[in-house]
């Protein structure tokens, strides 16, 4: 079958790349020359284990194909993927220019039946739109379908994502596009996944319900884990014991600094919007918002207070950049909402992050930052570590060699990564969340 992804982001790319190793013949298309220039010769330009090596192998098997000529490539498939990016607008709603853009250019280039697959994150009635589109720019009397196929991709594990999912939705208009894209996920039955398939506007709902339901989750263990630390509790037991529940289940409970990222921030604010311009408002998702953001002064105040009551003069050494471990995603990420608010503060930090240095380096200049060759050059000289993003590498640190590099053996440890009593006995001043 061959396929076009329109977009080679995060969703674009990782998707194209995954079908080719499904064994269809796909080609992923951008408008940026130079992205598709570096994708030809061999570079890809984000951080996600495994998938340089699985572009090489199907680029090298004739399956995976980068282009920028999207007319050419509408033309050559049956399945269409819009996988362009839905930003945040400044009302707060998603920004559908790009999809809007696509969804043109895919009906002034029909030749015969597509299946238009919109794999962004969008709000319900995206669908629609896209339909609406295509029929006003499309010139001959070609028929098409759209349909909705969300993604639910956690940047650091992708691959596995896709290759091994919960679950696979498809939202179809009619039953010719939901046995094609079946047919596209064919090698997900020998591994039994559930497909939920369903019309449209429901799979769209998903998305966005799915998302919130997680950053609930988040939200509402950190709010536990500020509780826990006022009545001497270890929020670590208290997440234990209410993930053993099945009703309940032990994922994204783990207390720290907030959730991040291209997706939770982004999505929960737009459902906001969604709801307002139905008509209705979602009372838990604006709570869950405000909690995620009042979350960086909760933490600033728990590195003020460890730090002596004072930040402004002092050197921190941050490990960690990037929102999560194995990615180097730099967007919203609690990690680099903390080192702007240290050097707002008067402080110099010195960072240190395994795959988002460059970005962050690209991103903006900052005085007052040293960024660092590794883990113990950027905490050398501190007078505290702030442990902001649970890379495996900063788990096994050698507390011998730290101690001799600091100036004051003080860890804040935002993702609870080490054990109070173990760091008490290693002559360490430690601070978690909710312990």
């Amino acid at each position: 079958m061959n396929i076009c992804v329109v977009g080679t982001g995060y969703v674009g790319l990782v998707t194209g790349t995954c079908f080719a190793e499904f064994g269809s013949n796909v080609i992923c298309v951008d408008k940026d020359e130079s992205k598709i220039a570096a994708l030809k010769d061999g570079k890809v330009p984000i951080y996600e284990p495994g998938l340089d090596e699985m572009i090489d192998r199907n680029v090298k098997a004739g399956r995976l194909h980068f282009s920028t000529d999207l007319q050419a490539s509408v033309r050559d498939s049956l399945v269409v993927f819009i996988a362009v990016g839905t930003p945040q607008g400044n009302d707060g709603r998603a920004d559908l220019s790009f999809v809007r853009a696509v969804a043109k250019a895919v009906g002034e280039n029909l030749n015969s039946f597509k299946v238009v697959v919109t794999k962004s994150t969008v709000p319900a009635g995206t669908g629609k739109m896209v339909r609406e589109i295509m029929q006003e720019s499309c010139t001959g009397e070609h028929k098409f379908s759209v349909a909705s196929n969300p993604e639910f991709l956690r940047e650091g594990s992708a691959i596995e994502d896709f290759m091994r999912p919960n679950r696979v939705v498809v939202g179809v208009e009619d039953e010719m596009a939901a046995a094609i894209l079946r047919d596209l996920y064919r090698p997900l039955y020998l591994i039994e996944t559930p497909f939920v398939v369903t019309d449209v506007v429901t799979a769209e709902m998903i998305k966005y319900a799915s998302n919130a339901f997680l950053a609930t989750k988040i939200s509402y263990i950190n709010e536990m884990a500020d509780l826990a630390e006022r009545l001497g509790a270890d929020i670590h037991a208290v997440a234990k014991g209410m993930g053993l529940d099945n009703r309940i289940g032990s994922k994204f409970l783990h207390p720290g600094p907030g959730y991040g990222g291209s997706c939770f921030p982004k999505d929960t604010r737009a459902m906001l919007s969604i709801a307002q311009d139905a008509g209705g408002d979602l009372k838990i998702v604006d709570a869950v918002i405000r909690v995620n953001d009042d979350r960086i002064e909760t933490m600033m105040d728990k590195i003020t207070k460890a730090a002596g009551g004072s930040i402004a003069g002092k050197t921190f050494g941050l490990l960690g950049l990037a929102f999560k471990p194995n990615t180097d995603d730099l967007r919203e990420s609690p990690a680099m909402l903390i080192l702007d608010r240290l050097i707002e503060a008067g402080a110099k930090v010195q960072a240190y992050d395994p795959a988002g240095m460059e970005a962050a380096k690209a991103e903006k200049d900052r005085s007052g930052v040293t960024y660092c060759d590794d883990e113990y050059a950027a905490i050398e000289g501190t007078d505290a570590i702030v442990l902001a993003t649970e890379w495996n590498q900063f788990r096994g640190l050698d507390f011998d060699r730290v101690k001799s590099l600091v100036k004051s053996p003080v860890m804040i440890d935002l993702r609870n990564v080490y054990e109070p009593e173990t760091m008490l006995s290693r002559g360490f001043s430690y601070v978690g969340v909710g312990r």
